[in-house]
């Protein structure tokens, strides 16, 4: 094997392994952003149940 051949085997084994890499990142950017959109639901249903809460309580309150 020439050199010429250790070398294209090389950047071979750089692009593969760039390639996996990249394909790593947006999985873990897709995942991010499903954890921030949960994060996001769950802070809108205790707002949600805060002002039920809240209501309840006027509705207590005013009777």
């Amino acid at each position: 094997m020439g050199i010429e051949d250790q070398f294209k085997d090389k950047a071979q084994q750089l692009k593969d392994e760039a390639k996996r890499r990249a394909q790593q990142g947006q999985e873990r950017g897709r995942q991010a952003q499903e954890r921030g959109q949960q994060g996001q639901e769950r802070g809108q249903q205790a707002r949600e149940r805060g002002q039920q809460s809240l209501d309840d309580a006027e509705d207590r309150y005013q009777s």
